[in-house]
């Protein structure tokens, strides 16, 4: 399972940083990434990593703001959030998948996490 924390509400300009915490093995064969969906629109992918590897893939969207990173010591993947805008703002959900960390559709995700909001003031 996987546990997605640390939304907060925040201004425009300002940093955050996600974590998701996996309650089982993560294997190298793993991907882990990071969606998220605003009010009334479907969910998008923001950022994904490879467990057994340094491959990463960011949505266009947050390229240059947002660092995906992993410590596989503590099982946990973590999203940092710099220069954050209010369109920023949105549920942000972790996933997981067996395969390549360059896919980017939520149903190539197999296990989820629940979501933790994240609001972003101008």
């Amino acid at each position: 399972q996987l546990q997605a924390s640390g939304g907060g509400l925040v201004q425009s300009g300002d940093s955050l940083r996600l974590s998701c915490a996996a309650s089982g093995r993560i294997f190298s064969s793993h991907a882990l990434g990071w969606f998220r969906q605003a009010p009334g629109k479907q969910r998008n992918f923001v950022a994904s990593v490879s467990w057994g590897d340094s491959r990463t893939k960011y949505a266009d969207s947050v390229k240059g703001r947002f660092t995906i990173s992993k410590d596989k010591v503590k099982n946990t993947m973590y999203l940092h959030m710099n220069f954050l805008k209010p369109e920023d703002t949105a549920v942000y959900f972790c996933a997981a998948r067996t395969g390549s960390p360059y896919v980017f559709h939520t149903q190539d995700y197999s296990i989820w996490g629940q979501g933790t909001l994240v609001t972003v003031s101008s």
